[in-house]
């Protein structure tokens, strides 16, 4: 009954922000009214959440929450940032499969109430999965958030929402609340599973950890990213920051499989900003490429079920993999998300059958304008103008079946009724054995500030032995066809 009460409140959240019945103001965007909110996943997925807000001035902090049990809420102290006023509490002793709904502020300012459902741990939960909004400007954030309504209109009995990162362009102030401005009240609809991105953390320090209320007791670091974990249902989620030694740290390698190590859950899920496979223009450089090498390592050895990744801004899903080749027996499927934003990149072609074997691609929709943007496995420049626009995923899970639907939020093309069409792009669906996973790491895995940046010389190394050892050779061999590409198609 939680389950579908909580996606009637949501249905009415998203009708007030689509009728513009009750939008953001430019009072809320630091002014009287708390902004930037936001619930999170912190601890226990089925009785606890971190909630995050921000006043303009330094206010007492005060969280109103409605619905089953006795919460306890538990405040962090008030900090000023970048000239704002970061307030953060964790929420307790919340019921298991329950629908609450909460508001923040002062004792005399409220916000609007917010609602989210906890975890009833049985196995069959439903959310939605994004990418790179990556906005600077007020239209292009709202293109994003016109693309996250969809998907909750798509499904809205959707429990969270995981966002593979790149909130934001710059990660500045003016652009957190253009982002909040677009966003609130969607923000408020569910929990928010966030995974930083490059743009969320590379040279834009604390940003990431002071957006969100994270359980931050394992992460490697939190200069630009936080890694971290939780189970919800019959599933193991792992959030990975790759702005971690410009990709993945040794430490937080080791954090990874002592994590996926650790549990019995029924699936593995990673989820992370940078794909180790992909066509987009990231895709030519060490850092992402790396993972190949490193973090593909560790989803083989901890049989993970699915990866979940953005930063190259096109929709792409591989085969079942093993060790980079097809294996349709126990393999990991690699979906890139797609961008829910407006800034989308073409295809690299020089990339196929280098670093990425097309063999290995079962599905991928380029979302530029102008461009060939639908592969069939064999014609590069097939087009569809449906699929000119921003992308969203739905994931479903019951027992031993995990469901993935992707879909294109069209910038131009209506449907029958004269809305913006809604295409299917990608679905499939995994199937597994239940109650075969086993729990082999018990032990400590937190990493100490000592053993991190004792590490961070060897993670370093190893990214550079990659770079010079298997990616420089192999990029000088595709030289040519680069020149001949960025010559042919202007691209690079």
């Amino acid at each position: 009954m939680a389950k579908k009460s909580v996606s009637v409140l949501c249905a009415l959240l998203l009708v007030i922000t689509a009728f513009g019945i009750c939008p953001a103001s430019a009072d809320d965007i630091q002014g009287e009214k708390p902004f930037r909110i936001n619930v999170t996943v912190n601890g226990s997925s089925a009785t606890e959440r971190g909630i995050t807000w921000y006043t303009a001035k330094n206010e007492k902090s005060l969280v109103e929450i409605s619905g089953p049990g006795k919460p306890v809420i538990t405040y962090d102290d008030v900090f000023e940032w970048e000239g704002n006023f970061c307030h953060k509490a964790k929420i307790t002793a919340l019921e298991p499969g329950s629908e609450y709904e909460y508001t923040v502020g002062s004792e005399t300012v409220r916000s609007e109430p917010g609602v989210f459902v906890t975890d009833d741990g049985d196995g069959k939960f439903n959310f939605i999965a994004i990418a790179d909004v990556q906005a600077s400007s007020e239209e292009n954030f709202e293109k994003g958030a016109d693309t996250l309504r969809a998907a909750f209109e798509t499904m809205p009995e959707a429990e969270f929402v995981i966002n593979a990162g790149d909130f934001t362009n710059d990660s500045t102030n003016e652009e957190w609340d253009l982002y909040d401005k677009s966003f609130a009240q969607l923000n408020r609809a569910a929990t928010v599973v966030p995974v930083a991105g490059n743009h969320d953390g590379l040279g834009v320090w604390h940003w990431f950890e002071n957006m969100f209320n994270l359980d931050t007791s394992e992460s490697v670091q939190n200069l630009n990213g936080v890694n971290y974990s939780f189970d919800y249902g019959n599933a193991h989620f792992a959030v990975l920051n790759s702005n971690d030694v410009f990709s993945l740290s040794l430490a937080q390698l080791k954090w990874l499989k002592n994590d996926l190590n650790s549990t019995d859950k029924d699936w593995k899920i990673l989820a992370v900003h940078k794909s180790p496979y992909t066509l987009g223009k990231d895709g030519k450089w060490p850092d992402a490429l790396y993972l190949q090498k490193a973090l593909v390592k560790v989803v083989d050895e901890c049989d993970v079920d699915l990866v979940l990744s953005g930063h190259d801004h096109q929709y792409l899903r591989t085969k079942p993999l093993t060790g980079g080749k097809v294996d349709e027996n126990g393999g990991a499927t690699y979906t890139l998300l797609g961008t829910a934003g407006s800034k989308r990149y073409e295809i690299r072609s020089f990339l196929a059958d280098s670093f990425m074997k097309t063999e290995n691609i079962a599905a991928m929709t380029v979302q530029k304008d102008g461009y060939g943007n639908y592969w069939n496995g064999k014609d590069w420049n097939s087009t569809r103008e449906t699929n000119v626009g921003g992308c969203f995923n739905t994931l479903s899970i019951d027992g031993g079946t995990l469901t993935f639907n992707s879909y294109i939020l069209a910038d131009k093309v209506t449907d029958e009724d004269g809305n913006r069409a809604v295409t299917n792009i990608d679905s499939f669906t995994l199937t597994k054995e239940t109650g075969k996973n086993k729990a082999t790491f018990t032990s400590d895995n937190t990493t100490s500030e000592f053993e991190f940046y004792l590490g961070v010389v060897p993670s370093f190394g190893a990214l550079a032995v990659y770079t010079f050892t298997e990616w420089l050779p192999k990029f000088i061999s595709i030289v040519p066809e680069i020149i001949h590409v960025y010559r042919t198609e202007d691209t690079f």
